[in-house]
């Protein structure tokens, strides 16, 4: 390989099964990586042997190229990896060098050879491969202690041999995997300030969804530090999602009217019909395909079983809740990991908490809601609260 290029193996994991749209998912993959890095010159990517390849001048941080390719969702691992012939010759000289380097930045002493012999006509099967990289490896740094270790070594090297080209890692960085944005439709999501609906978010991308998303506030109770919280929530997705279009909803009206005509320990269950039936009307707009929440079942009481039939009752569109079966530490996690959780604990407050009744129904019959619903206008309702939409394109630079 060129002196002056850093080479990036890429695994597709679950892509790799999609058989006869094996070859949409992956051309949308490699669109998916190449956006990612599209800030940067002079990159090289493509696909070849079952592999994407990543090319990029040497200058260039291999920690950041790392970090945004393993953030595209379809990427299952990343390797960043030495370009030589394949030539037995050759392979255990590149093989030393690496080790050698191996053996200064991170004080390796022991080490093994994997090898995998992709292309079936070179000559030599993938166990004499790793034997004879591994003598030549000893032969050059033996005399510095470096030893074999095949049990618990503390670097495994591979070596992959394919048709034109042999490729040297010792790192299979994980990623997210799953499927490519644009694979599978798109979505809104009814996105709070709390630590649940980014992580539904973040979930259902991760699928291959595109998402836009709706924010219900209700100004001037709620502040629009609170509004710039879901912004900046939203902008932490982008970095996973691209641009992600917030829809902002002022939602006052209806809950004032809800308290003025409604029984108070309904007040939770029909703002929360109000908060669908409007998601539903601007999904429409946008073209989204399903409605998604970030409800986990028995959480709070309006996500037992009987309130999330109530819920859904009000709309005709599918509703996704990806978290429905996940315990509050599970998605706790989760949040942490994609970077959510600290920007989702700001106490900052949100339109369901500023009018939460003392006792609000957890078991909600349907005939009794309609009952209730019935005492309100409720398309002109919908349609005031409607006007207030506002609507940002937030980007990862954001944050």
């Amino acid at each position: 390989m060129e002196d002056n290029k850093k080479i990036y193996l890429i695994r597709t994991g679950e892509v790799a099964l999609k058989g006869m749209n094996k070859p949409y998912f992956e051309r949308m993959l490699l669109s998916r990586i190449r956006n990612t890095l599209r800030d940067y010159q002079n990159i090289e990517a493509y696909r070849k042997e079952g592999l994407i390849f990543v090319k990029t001048p040497a200058e260039y941080s291999e920690e950041e190229i790392e970090k945004r390719i393993l953030r595209v969702f379809g990427v299952a691992s990343l390797s960043s990896a030495v370009e030589t012939e394949s030539d037995m010759e050759v392979i255990g000289q590149a093989a030393a060098v690496y080790m050698k380097k191996m053996m200064t930045e991170r004080n390796v002493r022991t080490f093994k050879v994997e090898a995998k012999r992709v292309d079936k006509t070179f000559p030599v099967e993938s166990p004499a491969i790793a034997s004879r990289t591994g003598a030549a490896i000893l032969r050059a740094c033996g005399d510095d202690g470096l030893k074999v270790d095949v049990h618990d070594p503390d670097c495994v090297l591979f070596v992959n041999v394919r048709r034109d080209q042999t490729y040297i890692f010792a790192d299979k960085i994980r990623g997210f995997g799953g499927l490519p944005l644009g694979t599978n439709g798109k979505g809104m999501i009814l996105l709070s300030g709390g630590i649940d609906s980014p992580v539904a978010s973040w979930m259902m991308a991760k699928r291959g969804m595109m998402i836009e998303a709706v924010h219900f506030h209700s100004f001037p109770y709620t502040s629009e530090r609170a509004r710039e919280k879901v912004y900046d929530l939203a902008g932490i997705l982008a970095g996973y999602c691209g641009t992600i279009r917030v829809h902002s909803v002022n939602i006052l009206n209806i809950q004032q009217a809800i308290g003025e005509h409604c029984p108070e320990n309904e007040m939770t269950i029909l703002t929360r019909r109000f908060m669908m039936k409007i998601a539903e009307r601007v999904a429409k707009k946008t073209g989204c395909q399903v409605l998604i929440t970030g409800e986990s079942i028995g959480q709070v009481a309006s996500q037992t079983v009987q309130g999330l039939v109530v819920t859904d009752n009000a709309v005709e569109m599918p509703v996704m809740r990806p978290l429905i079966a996940m315990d509050k530490v599970d998605i706790m996690d989760r949040a942490r990991e994609i970077g959510t959780y600290e920007t989702s604990i700001e106490p900052y407050e949100d339109c369901c908490t500023v009018f939460l009744p003392k006792h609000p129904a957890t078991k909600p019959k349907l005939d009794r809601i309609l009952e209730s619903e019935s005492k309100l206008d409720v398309e002109a309702l919908i349609a005031e609260a409607m006007e207030t939409l506002e609507t940002v394109a937030v980007n990862a630079d954001r944050i």
